[in-house]
């Protein structure tokens, strides 16, 4: 069945184009999603321990974590920041909220530890017992707002959360590792509660987003205790957390391609189990229309001021009507999913594809949601000296063939490069001629390196026709890292983006809205092709709904609260 199954899913050359990448939409699957799909089921014990804030919100809070298999921390430092010392940029070293999840309880010594290294962030340093490290900074737009309506005793406009969607946003969360912390095999093999790729770093922003919430409260009470009101609990849903993501993210899926393959794949298997065993049922069809009309609303209501983005949304919001009409003229009857996803191929843009297939996951939860516990993987890269030369000539063509058909001696094609930064250490995006670095670039164009392996292999192969792998490095040994990816990805579906990265038009967002789509993300406001805006959480559940029933948090909509205003 497994390999029956693999073979109706989709071929890498259409799923690993970049552009069809950069249009994924946020599924069931997503870590974010998947999380918070962990935390109801397992109804977690998620209190306040300690909320020590002053009455502008300043101070220290704690929240104890109780779940199935251990207890945790999620300790958050809370300081007064000039507006003229906020700054986004990680450059930055200070920020409104400083804040980590750790393993245990913290007593009173370790958490003046923390006092003195969390603030601090990559200046600091903990131990490893911590999982996670953020900050975060208040939205100038919206924060004091929502404090002034409040602590007046009314709620704020709905609308006006919707074309921001946070008080507080992330500047960098950072695991697995670094600074001291829990490195992600630790974490994996001994923690099941976050075994789940990204889980503590998708926790603590839950946690931010639940902080901020009580927080806002909490301030809105101290200003004006006779009058002010507590935020309501539907705009309290549609609340989310910011974040911005850069050219920090992309070299991610380059140089984690087992993972980002894994990924893909688990999605894939997931789609293919139900585009083929399926069965569209007459509510399901009806579900379907559902979630469509909640798609248009849901991207008429997104916020950006890109220019592309508008169009792409208009275009998505357009389409999908024509995908209700489409299905209403078949007497919304279908065999299998398939005839439906067949079509938008060839009738839609990759923006409505890809949403479609996100909607088709989302109504079939039986046959998707056990595969949630199937993206990890550990990494096991080989390098199998005694390949033959030219076994490793026919890999390459049969993998690599995308690679080899780019033209290299093409300037345009080679213009880009990645390199860097020597003050923060950050991926950065150069061009030849215009920028300096280029002799430090980093590794990632993969077919460029590729094409340059086989170039020598066909040389090789000419002067020694019955050699091996181990020889061929031995010759030319610059080529043993590009060699060992290549053995290494072709034993994985899914592993490399069909793209050159050494393009002068290589679109990193496509790779930044990727990795987000797997996180959860579902809004996205790109500041140019190199950065985007993008809301967290939105419309998930809080702390207080764990225990009971709740709906699926897809898509969030504005809340209709003209009642409460009134």
């Amino acid at each position: 069945m497994l390999a029956a199954l693999t073979e109706r899913m989709r071929p890498e050359a259409e799923v690993m184009d970049l552009q069809r990448l950069g249009s994924l939409h946020s599924s069931t699957l997503s870590f974010m999603r998947t999380l918070v799909r962990r935390i109801m089921k397992e109804e977690w014990d998620i209190s306040r321990r300690l909320f020590d804030l002053d009455p502008e919100g300043y101070g220290t809070a704690i929240y104890e974590i109780r779940t199935p298999n251990g207890v945790f921390s999620f300790v958050l430092f809370s300081t007064e920041l000039p507006d003229e010392e906020r700054n986004d940029r990680v450059i930055a070293t200070s920020w409104d909220l400083t804040m980590a999840l750790c393993e245990g309880l913290v007593d009173d010594v370790w958490l003046e530890d923390l006092r003195r290294n969390v603030p601090k962030q990559e200046a600091g340093r903990v131990d490893a017992r911590v999982f996670s490290l953020s900050r975060a900074n208040r939205s100038s737009r919206l924060f004091s707002y929502v404090l002034d309506e409040l602590s007046a005793g009314r709620q704020p406009d709905a609308q006006r959360i919707a074309e921001v969607g946070y008080l507080y946003r992330t500047t960098a969360v950072y695991g697995s590792g670094k600074l001291g912390m829990a490195d992600w095999n630790k974490v994996r093999a001994k923690f099941p509660d976050f075994n789940r790729p990204f889980a503590p770093e998708m926790f603590i922003c839950f946690m931010l987003r639940q902080f901020s919430l009580d927080q806002v409260d909490h301030v809105a009470k101290s200003r004006t205790p006779d009058t002010a009101v507590l935020l309501d609990g539907r705009l309290k849903r549609f609340f989310g957390i910011g974040n911005s993501t850069g050219l920090g993210m992309a070299p991610y899926l380059i140089n984690h391609g087992e993972l980002f393959s894994q990924w893909v794949e688990m999605r894939e298997t997931a789609l293919a189990q139900v585009l083929q065993k399926a069965a569209p049922t007459a509510w399901r069809i009806s579900l379907f229309h559902d979630l469509v009309s909640r798609a248009k609303q849901h991207f008429g209501e997104s916020h950006t001021s890109e220019a592309e983005q508008i169009d792409r949304n208009q275009i998505l919001i357009a389409e999908l009507s024509e995908v209700d009409s489409w299905l209403a003229a078949s007497g919304d009857q279908l065999t299998t999913w398939s005839e439906l996803t067949d079509y938008a191929r060839d009738a839609w843009s990759l923006e409505t594809q890809e949403l479609v297939n996100s909607i088709c996951l989302e109504i079939h939860p039986e046959l998707v949601n056990d595969l949630e516990d199937n993206f990890a993987v550990i990494p096991n890269p080989v390098l199998d000296p005694a390949m033959s030369t030219a076994a490793l000539r026919q890999l390459i063509e049969t993998r690599y063939g995308w690679a080899l058909e780019i033209d290299f001696s093409d300037a345009t094609e080679t213009d880009a490069f990645w390199y860097r930064s020597e003050e923060k250490l950050e991926p950065r995006l150069g061009f030849a001629g215009a920028d300096p670095g280029v002799e430090k670039q980093m590794p990632l164009p993969i077919g460029r390196r590729v094409r340059e392996c086989y170039d020598l292999l066909i040389q090789d192969l000419a002067e020694n026709t019955d050699s091996d792998v181990v020889h061929f490095l031995l010759r030319h040994p610059a080529m043993k890292s590009i060699v060992r990816r290549i053995q290494t990805m072709s034993r994985h579906k899914y592993a490399e983006i069909r793209a050159n990265l050494a393009s002068r038009d290589i679109r990193p967002m496509d790779m930044l809205r990727c990795k987000l789509a797997f996180f959860g993300v579902s809004k996205f406001d790109p500041r140019s092709k190199l950065w985007v805006r993008n809301t967290m959480y939105q419309g998930a559940p809080l702390i207080e709904d764990i225990g009971q029933t709740y709906d699926s948090w897809f898509l969030p909509l504005k809340p209709q609260m003209e009642e409460v205003r009134a």
